[in-house]
């Protein structure tokens, strides 16, 4: 190969090496990468603060697990605000823990003031029972960072007599069916649940060969390993933002034995629902 006149450059070759020493050079990291790679991994660590008393918190990393009966967890911005509408309230609820994470898709911290649009992950108690606690997640965790989250989440719970309920959603074209999807009646709910979840679901089960994906897959599986009974409600939608009908599409459940003693005044729900649509819509047309 000539560069330019009078100058012969021999091209690199592959030629004799074999394949495995080929790829174990690639493989050789530079103290450089090292470093980077160890910054990186230091950055995606997950944090999770349970907070003991007004103005202190503790790491999730404490050494006796707590007791909790009942554990719903809402993924994504319309299952967290189904749980702001008819659930939640300032005056039996109080905030007990956050998560602070970091990765490609967001970014979230330990605030517990936030927007409905926002990125974050915070948890509630029943200040009558605090054995039931609640989560809003409407980040996204990463694949690498969803371990962490289980261990310093669920890993801080005592198992027996622990129950979770998962709430997430998903696009109605992930749903795989014979029948073609435009004549689905979306939003819809599918359930999927663990063996030793005895009680009766509020909707189908999910058939074959649909999976689930993500936090909501990862928090089922963690439940199935440890025996926990739990169950997955996941609403199928076609619509991706803050959405008042994907929203009540998860109002089922609020007749399921877990939920039934948690529901507010429906009047106030509605009020709420409202709100939450109007500050989206206003915090929307901010980018507008």
């Amino acid at each position: 190969m000539a560069t330019f006149f009078g100058e012969v450059v021999v091209a690199p070759s592959r030629a004799g090496v074999d394949d495995e020493e080929w790829a174990e050079e690639a493989r050789e990291e530079t103290p450089e990468d090292r470093e980077i790679r160890r910054e990186l991994e230091k950055k995606r660590e997950i944090d999770v603060l349970w907070t003991v008393k007004s103005g202190a918190s503790t790491e999730s990393s404490a050494d006796e697990p707590f007791a909790c009966s009942k554990f719903i967890v809402a993924i994504g911005h319309n299952a967290a605000a189904f749980l702001s509408s008819f659930i939640l309230d300032s005056v039996c609820w109080e905030v007990v823990g956050v998560v602070k994470l970091w990765n490609e898709w967001c970014r979230t911290s330990n605030t517990t003031t936030v927007l409905p649009t926002d990125s974050f992950c915070l948890f509630y108690r029943l200040i009558s029972d605090p054995t039931v606690l609640l989560c809003q997640c409407s980040c996204y965790v990463a694949e690498d960072q969803q371990f962490q989250w289980l261990e310093k989440v669920l890993g801080c719970m005592q198992k027996e007599g622990l129950q979770v309920t998962i709430l997430s959603t998903c696009p109605v074209a992930d749903y795989k069916t014979q029948e073609s999807t435009l004549t689905l009646p979306s939003p819809f709910l599918k359930a999927l649940k663990t063996k030793e979840f005895k009680e009766q679901v509020c909707c189908p089960l999910l058939e074959q060969p649909n999976i689930v994906r993500d936090l909501p897959a990862a928090v089922l599986s963690y439940c199935q390993v440890w025996q926990i009974p739990a169950v997955l409600y996941q609403c199928y939608t076609d619509v991706i933002k803050l959405d008042t009908v994907t929203i009540e599409a998860f109002k089922p459940l609020l007749s399921t034995k877990i939920l039934k003693s948690l529901v507010k005044d429906v009047s106030e729900s509605t009020k709420i629902l409202k709100k939450l649509l109007t500050t989206n819509e206003t915090h929307s047309n901010i980018y507008i």
